[in-house]
């Protein structure tokens, strides 16, 4: 089913590969057996002891603030990945081309990572015990590349460029079986590919629409992708069949951009006018709540907290956070300005944003 790719660490490329006909067997073992351990956890999960508490939340503040990352010109972070092993580190893409890893506690960049030619929309870091750090990134270029962390040298070593798409790549995750990546493009196709071998997994046929945004179930049986006519799709990954289509109730046109599911699986929020966010009730396939951001609020992008008891909205007018159940606004930070990206730090108790060349640091003031 796939495309082996050169053992020399050398380009991938989809010309050989089938576009059709489901999952190699193996990797449908993962993803069901992934499926099954986590399905049956998330039924009886619940936040862990210590994570951050809606009280909390209400409480933080700026903390710090590194300045000056990525180039002047063009200037601005595009994609921000926390270490979940060494939560001082963290991977950054940007509009110059570049992916770079960075060292909180050292202040240092450890590693500028290069061979994009347009500006990189995504980045993530795959972290599996006993294996190597994968550093992954994709781009307006089409491609999505692979580092490796070689532990004798402490660099990232080139491992492979992924060129299945024909299209700018606008959606990068890894599956929770840390085993696959998937990806998605305006060429109106996503792709799963082996993070073990680089084969070519699956590449779906051509959608109706093109693909603006991915987000993987926390069981990884589903994913959503966005589209540029207000419609999520939710495709099975082991058949790539379409399981489910949303569509906002009267909605003027725009782009589904930015999607996430939360931790218990039961929600997904994601954009559902130009300056509104839709929580969305899977079970019953309907808009749970629609969150009004203010006319002239452009949203980059939406994340739940691994509790699912509080999410955050990031656009052109900085990062909001929001309670699950209540949908009150929590706290808002807008200093900076735009926030184009933010991830949630370690038991909720942090957030990492990039807004322009610096990333920001909220939490509970020191």
């Amino acid at each position: 089913m796939g495309v082996s790719a050169p053992a020399n660490g050398g380009d991938v490329d989809m010309t050989e590969a089938q576009e059709a006909g489901g999952l190699a067997e193996i990797a449908l073992k993962q993803i069901n057996e992934t499926h099954e351990t986590l399905s049956a956890q998330r039924k009886k999960r619940k936040a862990p002891a210590g994570h951050a508490t809606i009280a909390q939340v209400k409480t933080y503040t700026a903390k710090h603030s590194i300045p000056s990352l990525h180039s002047s010109s063009p200037a601005g972070i595009t994609s921000i990945a926390v270490s979940s092993s060494n939560p001082s580190q963290f991977l950054t893409g940007g509009n110059d081309k570049i992916v770079q890893l960075y060292d909180r506690s050292t202040d240092k960049v450890l590693a500028s990572l290069k061979g994009h030619t347009k500006k990189v929309n995504h980045v993530a870091l795959r972290e599996r015990e006993g294996e190597p750090t994968l550093a992954l990134s994709a781009g307006a270029d089409k491609i999505a590349k692979v580092w490796a962390h070689d532990s004798t040298s402490g660099e990232y070593i080139p491992k492979h460029t992924i060129r299945t798409h024909k299209g700018e790549i606008t959606g990068l995750a890894v599956h929770p079986s840390s085993t696959i990546l998937a990806l998605s493009s305006t060429d109106r196709t996503y792709s799963l590919h082996d993070l073990n071998t680089f084969d070519v997994l699956f590449r779906s046929p051509e959608s109706d629409e093109p693909f603006t945004g991915l987000s993987i179930h926390p069981d990884g049986a589903l994913f959503a992708l966005g589209t540029p006519a207000s419609t999520i799709q939710i495709y099975d990954v082991r058949s790539g069949a379409v399981a489910a289509s949303l569509v906002p109730p009267e909605s003027a046109p725009f782009t589904v951009n930015t999607l996430s599911f939360s931790e218990n699986g039961y929600h997904l929020l994601a954009p559902s006018a130009l300056s509104t966010v839709a929580i969305w009730d899977l079970r019953k396939l309907k808009v749970a709540q629609n969150i009004a951001l203010g006319e002239g609020y452009k949203v980059n992008k939406v994340a739940y907290d691994y509790s699912a008891n509080f999410f955050g909205v990031a656009g052109n007018e900085g990062l909001r956070l929001f309670a699950h159940k209540t949908w009150e606004e929590l706290v808002r930070f807008e200093e900076g300005g735009e926030v184009t990206d933010f991830v949630f730090g370690e038991a909720g108790k942090e957030i990492w944003g990039a807004s322009g060349r610096d990333v920001r640091i909220w939490g509970v003031s020191a």
